[in-house]
């Protein structure tokens, strides 16, 4: 990792902000109840599952998805690279890399990077900090986790690799020392609060009690380690049985002759830093004092370690700092307790972070390899816009920072059981609904989990739970989990996940016409779409399908072949009232009883009664809802609403080549319709396609939230779907304005639900917006 080398490619496709650059006016939160942290994330590090560590394009450490399933958002500024730099005339000047000082006043002896003089770029999952303009060399900071695409173990792991890339283009030598301090927050990352109490919010969606031990460092310690080439620094807390929050962190480097290394073992983050910067920038050295005193009641106590060295005319030096964290247990409901995926690799007592290390030197190189070779084909073609390759990456940063979960292996499960949130606000976890477009990116590159979760659906669909609710969205009691309806979602992180599923009470997902329609195709789109080999997935599943299937008919109380809407928001949009037959379920029901019978054809499964069933929806579905353009809404509203996702269910029939739910010339004309008054007639088409306008474009209800709002993931699919069809040109035209909305005011790395045309959203770090693979998808991999 020291051969003089050139500096990093930063791919022209990242994301880039000059560093410490702010927004004039980032879009804001829609409901004061909703989380707002404001535009400064940056792309999360650590692995699926391991929680996750967020740094922004000030420079800052700010994001801790440390605690399964929760979130915390935070600046600590005694987590932070500084650089000292002197000349050989003995000028010298040092610098913490962020650009903001802390709020709170606390290291006040320190200086802090300018803004504006460098830039940040993303590429997920590497991003880079370019400095320039303030010190003689050029410094580049490139940080990574080993995440790349079918890859089920470095994927798991909860380390961050930072490589300084050091270039002196002048004719003197320069000495440069790099130092890293971090705040030992062993112990921080748990509820505090045992028995959490649910609420429900002004929007009518529960939410928990949720209050981490932040800054509890009581008998926290730091020890200094050299282990042969390897220096460093392991936070402890000392403990039996490692419980949730209890483990390691450790920051460490490399060192050789050429190297000369400085630590100091404890200081204080809450002061003004003196003890350190003192030392750090007058001669880029630090004291040497190793002190593994216990932090007391209330004191806080943080590491340093400095790597200096001299960098000759011309030359250029690489130096590697890891970061590495092991928290092994996740809880949920009190005593709840599982092992994360990457205790399958190294162990479950929470003492392995110095083997993470250890891994991390050994293999960063190679990782990093692997990450480029992954996204090099995508990242070269030239038939893809920069814009698009770079949305495509980064939107995967939710499954780092989605509040995932990633088991340890069982028999049952031998990959593991993992999960990812609809969002922070919906804090429940793999939302059928949402991931039957949101979970595109999983499929195509991390299969086996995608099956992990549909096994974990199939699993729940039989199962039953007689507790009463209030429902949020009309007050009324109803049961949480109905005999073989599938649930809405498989569980929140206060309660069992996997086990107890069902979670949100804002509506009745008892009730809902889309999920068992979604359950039946995400299983045959997950065969197909991964090799159309693996039988026993569909046999495993085959039960559940069949009892959904069932249950859903019941809904049909005409008994014309398609179960009705209730009048009720009973589907994904679940603030949206649909009576009657609906062309969004419909269509979806219609899709489902196709992959059925070619399920049932596979396995050699009886399928009569759905056979029956699909003649008899298709004799009804189109001459009921055609109006001569477009497909209405529903039958019983009277609306004339243009719905953007009416045939979801005819782009799934395409995707999983199953006979069309509509003939081609009826698709055709829908999609111009949606094109129209859903993007064009929108405000131009600036913000991308509202979910439902009139055909003149305007809104049915001024006052409504759902329809007059822009669905990032739904508009994704949408452009599949326009793609499907051969109409590109207005497929990118969406694609672009979504993407420069999101990318351009401050919505980076938390992708909403939806935006709005007055500047506001909901629902940040969304599930469904991983939908643009999709996009991705249908150009490339679902072809023929």
């Amino acid at each position: 990792m020291l051969n003089l080398v050139s500096l990093p490619e930063i791919p022209a496709a990242a994301w880039k902000r000059p560093l410490g650059k702010g927004w004039e006016k980032p879009y804001s939160v829609r409901y004061a109840s909703n989380l707002d942290d404001g535009p400064w994330h940056g792309m999360p590090l650590g692995g699926f599952g391991a929680g996750c560590i967020g740094r922004s394009p000030k420079g800052d450490f700010n994001l801790w998805h440390l605690d399964g399933g929760e979130h915390s958002f935070n600046s600590l500024a005694a987590c932070q690279f500084s650089i000292f730099e002197q000349t050989e005339d003995g000028s010298a000047q040092a610098y913490a890399m962020a650009t903001e000082s802390p709020k709170d006043g606390t290291l006040s002896r320190w200086s802090w990077y300018p803004a504006e003089k460098g830039t940040y770029s993303a590429l997920y999952p590497r991003s880079w900090y370019e400095y320039k303009d303030v010190f003689q060399t050029q410094l580049i900071c490139e940080q990574f986790s080993p995440v790349w695409a079918h890859n089920y173990q470095e994927s798991s792991y909860p380390i961050a690799l930072f490589e300084w890339t050091v270039h002196n283009p002048t004719d003197k030598p320069i000495t440069i020392s790099i130092m890293l301090t971090w705040q030992n927050t062993i112990g921080w990352f748990t509820n505090a609060i045992k028995s959490p109490v649910v609420k429900v919010r002004d929007d009518g969606s529960p939410v928990y009690e949720y209050q981490s031990k932040w800054g509890e460092s009581e008998g926290n310690y730091n020890q200094w380690i050299v282990d042969n080439f390897r220096v460093g620094c392991l936070m402890r807390r000392d403990y039996e049985n490692p419980g949730e929050g209890d483990g390691q962190m450790a920051i460490a480097s490399i060192t050789n002759p050429s190297l000369e290394v400085f630590y100091l073992g404890k200081w204080n983050p809450a002061g003004d830093g003196g003890e350190v910067w003192d030392y750090f920038a007058m001669n880029g050295s630090l004291p040497d004092i190793e002190d593994e005193t216990p932090a007391e009641k209330g004191e806080q106590t943080a590491t340093a370690m400095a790597i200096r060295f001299t960098i000759r005319p011309g030359k250029t030096r690489k130096i590697p700092f890891i970061l590495a964290w092991d928290l092994p247990v996740t809880e949920f409901a009190q005593g709840i307790n599982y092992y994360r995926r990457y205790t399958d690799f190294f162990g479950r007592n929470g003492q392995n972070a110095w083997a993470m290390v250890r891994t991390a030197l050994k293999h960063g190189d190679t990782w990093r390899e692997n990450i480029i070779n992954w996204q090099k084909p995508i990242l070269e073609r030239t038939d893809l816009a920069a814009w698009f390759k770079m949305a495509l990456f980064n939107e995967l940063y939710l499954l780092t920072d989605g509040g995932t979960l990633w088991t340890a292996a069982t028999e049952q499960d031998p990959i593991g059981q993992f999960g990812v949130l609809e969002c922070i606000d919906y804090r429940w976890y793999e939302s059928l609904d949402v991931r039957l477009y949101g979970s595109f990116g999983l499929l195509m590159l991390w299969p086996r989990l995608e099956k992990a979760v549909m096994e974990a659906f199939a699993r729940a669909i039989p199962s039953s739970d007689d507790t009463p609710r209030i429902i949020g969205y009309n007050q009324a009691s109803a049961i949480r989990k109905a005999k073989n309806a599938t649930p809405h979602d498989l569980g929140a992180p206060n309660e069992h996940p996997w086990q107890k599923s069902n979670y949100t009470s804002y509506q009745d997902c008892n009730l809902w016409k889309d999920l068992g329609s979604d359950f039946v195709l995400l299983v045959y789109r997950d065969y197909l779409l991964t090799g159309a080999k693996d039988e026993d997935f569909l046999r495993e599943c085959w039960p559940s399908i069949v009892l959904t299937l069932q249950y859903l008919k019941t809904f049909d109380l005409d008994n014309d072949g398609i179960p009705e809407n209730s009048g009720a928001p009973d589907q994904t949009f679940d603030d949206w009232r649909l009576q009657g037959i609906s062309a969004y379920c419909g269509g979806l029901w219609i899709a489902a009883l196709e992959a059925t019978l070619k399920i049932g054809e596979i396995i050699g499964e009886d399928t009569a009664i759905f056979t029956s069933w699909l003649q008899q929806s298709r004799a009804i579905y189109h001459q009921t809802l055609w109006n001569g353009e477009y497909y209405n809404l529903d039958s019983g509203s009277g609306s004339d609403v243009v719905m953007t996702d009416q045939l979801c269910g005819q782009f799934y029939a395409r995707l999983l080549a199953l006979p069309d739910v509509v003939e081609n010339q009826y698709t055709q004309s829908a999609l111009s319709k949606i094109y129209q008054a859903c993007f064009l007639k929108f405000h131009g088409g600036k913000f991308g396609a509202a979910n439902g306008l009139k055909p003149d474009g305007t809104p049915e209800n001024p006052e409504a939230t759902h329809p007059l709002e822009v669905w990032v993931g739904i508009n994704f699919g949408l452009v599949a779907f326009l793609l499907q069809m051969g109409m590109e040109k207005q497929g990118w035209q969406i694609t672009e304005a979504v993407v420069r909305q999101v990318y351009e005011n401050g919505l980076q790395f938390r992708t909403p639900e939806a935006i709005t045309s007055v500047g506001t959203f909901r629902a940040c770090h969304y599930l469904r917006a991983m939908a643009i693979w999709a996009i991705y998808g249908v150009l490339t991999e679902f072809q023929g």
